[in-house]
């Protein structure tokens, strides 16, 4: 990976959302949940498209704090528009783990 400045990982918005819904999605390429995440304030409720199903059964996930990057442009993904990328990082098998903070924080609140 490159060497970025600083500067550059202000221009990244990662905030902490608490997610409301998740479905399968069928419809994706590769095994992927729907997810709706409130970030609240001037953000509020985004969608997601994230391949989390080995680790993440959606009925795990509502109440669950995530953090995501708020700040990408929308991307499509089948019939989904996904909003926000929410973050993870593989385990041992590489399959992905969500990150969040170990107890709850206020929603919105932005990485730093």
């Amino acid at each position: 990976m490159p060497e970025i400045t600083f500067d550059d990982f202000l221009k990244v918005d990662i905030r902490v959302g608490e997610v409301i819904a998740a479905e399968p999605f069928p419809e994706a390429r590769k095994p992927a949940i729907k997810l709706r995440i409130d970030f609240g304030g001037d953000i509020g409720v985004k969608k997601s498209s994230a391949q989390i199903v080995r680790n993440h059964p959606p009925e795990s996930l509502i109440g669950r704090q995530v953090l995501a990057v708020v700040n990408f442009p929308p991307r499509q993904i089948g019939p989904f528009m996904s909003e926000v990328l929410t973050l993870g990082v593989p385990d041992t098998d590489g399959e992905v783990m969500l990150i969040g903070p170990d107890r709850p924080v206020p929603i919105g609140g932005r990485l730093y």
